[in-house]
């Protein structure tokens, strides 16, 4: 997620930007909701198509983005901002009247990347945090204090696809043992003495980077939660609009879209296929950053945009 910051001489377009609003299709008298409120620069845009009977719904887990989205437009009356996860939105009553748009931008922003006090990159050394809650729940470093050796395999391969999970989990579970691994710096180090630098274009620790930060912040399991909170609050026409960053986020979203779009393929065993409606049409396939886009902001190059619009004649 990258968006756009509250200095109007110094505002940078989020990913995406203008498929982004091209999906969603901004009716003045409509009500969207941003369930990744980051900088703002996505929900900006859609406040500015709005008029007055429009409303904004923002939500974001990170109380410093709430904050932000509280000191941007909470003196707009046509914007109400929760802190919490996308995965509640149909728990919020500001959504029950129903919801002409949903967008979710996927994974860590980039004032979550930029600071290294949150630990979510090795650019920087800083606490090993990685939660985008800060004010509850494990952090990163808490857990690798005390899971055992298989728990941290099978994170980092089935968040992070890393070959070398188990290596590098005996390494952990070995190095903890001499001293408590609290910084960055120090798992980045650790893991690259075992996974080799090499010449790969990535880091080595970024695979499992990814994958801790996804099992900390229950990433895809509040994915999962949120798209069928966003189908069971959409109207009929309205748009679902999701930003992935990598293939395990991208392969929710397909699925997801496609289980409700298209008839599921048919058992020779039944001699009735059960009946279909589908629920969502989807729209075009995945829709990537353009080369200007990819010049300007390099981090756009791996965002993968999904758009899917309500039909009227399903259930969620």
């Amino acid at each position: 997620m990258t968006g756009a910051g509250a200095d109007a001489s110094h505002v940078h377009l989020p990913v995406l930007f203008a498929q982004v609003m091209e999906a969603l299709r901004v009716r003045e008298d409509g009500t969207y909701l941003d369930g990744t409120f980051g900088r703002g620069g996505h929900a900006r845009g859609v406040l500015q198509r709005l008029g007055t009977k429009g409303r904004l719904l923002l939500m974001d887990k990170d109380p410093e983005a709430i904050a932000m989205a509280r000191a941007q437009f909470g003196a707009d009356p046509r914007v109400a901002v929760r802190h919490g996860s996308f995965a509640q939105l149909a728990q919020w009553d500001a959504t029950a009247d129903g919801l002409d748009g949903v967008l979710l931008d996927l994974g860590v922003s980039s004032p979550q990347l930029d600071d290294a006090q949150r630990g979510f990159s090795f650019r920087a050394d800083g606490p090993l945090d990685m939660r985008m809650d800060n004010a509850g729940g494990e952090s990163a470093a808490q857990w690798l204090a005390r899971a055992d050796e298989r728990d941290i395999a099978d994170v980092l391969w089935n968040y992070g696809e890393e070959r070398m999970s188990r290596r590098i989990a005996r390494a952990i579970v070995a190095a903890r043992q001499v001293a408590p691994i609290e910084r960055t710096a120090q798992l980045a180090e650790l893991i690259a003495s075992v996974v080799g630098r090499g010449a790969q274009a990535i880091h080595p620790a970024t695979r499992s980077f990814q994958a801790i930060r996804i099992f900390i912040n229950r990433e895809l399991d509040d994915l999962e939660a949120g798209l069928a909170a966003a189908h069971q609050r959409l109207r009929a026409g309205g748009r679902l609009a999701a930003i992935s960053f990598h293939s395990l986020e991208d392969r929710i979203v397909k699925r997801f879209i496609a289980g409700h779009a298209k008839a599921p393929a048919g058992d020779r065993r039944l001699p009735v296929a059960p009946a279909f409606t589908p629920s969502l049409r989807a729209l075009g396939g995945d829709i990537h950053a353009d080369p200007a886009e990819l010049a300007a902001n390099p981090r756009s190059r791996s965002a993968v945009l999904r758009v899917a619009e309500k039909l009227g004649g399903g259930q969620p």
